[in-house]
């Protein structure tokens, strides 16, 4: 009899615990999801201001970096035309670059550092190089300089870095000089 009355009280201990347990493990998950959108950002890359934006869910910007961008105007049209792409894009893979080397075929060789401490690509279709990334040259920054890649100084290419995750949406918009070269007559 004295068996059974422990069984009985577990049977109701459980029954009053197991609800709360539940509600406990729910408000886990869910506080999961809100911190997740919380965090959620973009980023916006303006070829015309020279400037890439962390933008927040609520449409606060939070960081802001001086860059460079391709050498000449325009949307990316193949390999090798200087040309930083414009659209929506996402982030495809966060790579550490602090050994990579680039030949710039300025007469200088392989430059050791070309790209600074990461390598943010972008997933661009019918483009594999295009990326985020340090430099070994702070002082372009600003200006129209690269081979297509959205160029940053080191220290905030690494700041970048820190709020950056795969997947996360990418945004380049034209400058007036761009969206002009986009519309002109090729013949």
């Amino acid at each position: 009899m004295r068996t059974k009355k422990i069984v009985l009280y577990i049977l109701l201990a459980l029954v009053v615990i197991l609800p709360y347990i539940a509600v406990a493990l729910m408000y886990g998950s869910y506080k999961a999801k809100v911190n997740a959108i919380a965090n959620a950002r973009i980023l916006l890359i303006d070829k015309g201001d020279m400037q890439l934006r962390v933008i927040d869910y609520k449409g606060i910007v939070r960081d802001v970096f001086d860059m460079a961008c391709g050498k000449n105007y325009g949307n990316k049209q193949k390999q090798g035309d200087m040309r930083t792409p414009e659209g929506v894009f996402h982030v495809s893979e966060i790579l550490d670059a602090s050994t990579w080397t680039h030949d710039f075929n300025d007469g200088n060789g392989e430059i050791e550092g070309a790209y600074g401490p990461y390598f943010i690509r972008l997933d661009v279709p019918g483009h594999t190089g295009i990326g985020i990334h340090g430099t070994h040259d702070s002082s372009s920054i600003g200006s129209r300089v690269t081979e297509g890649c959205i160029r940053l100084k080191n220290d905030d290419v690494a700041l970048l870095r820190e709020q950056v995750e795969q997947g996360m949406v990418v945004v380049v918009v034209p400058s007036s000089k761009d969206a002009i070269e986009n519309t002109a007559v090729k013949p």
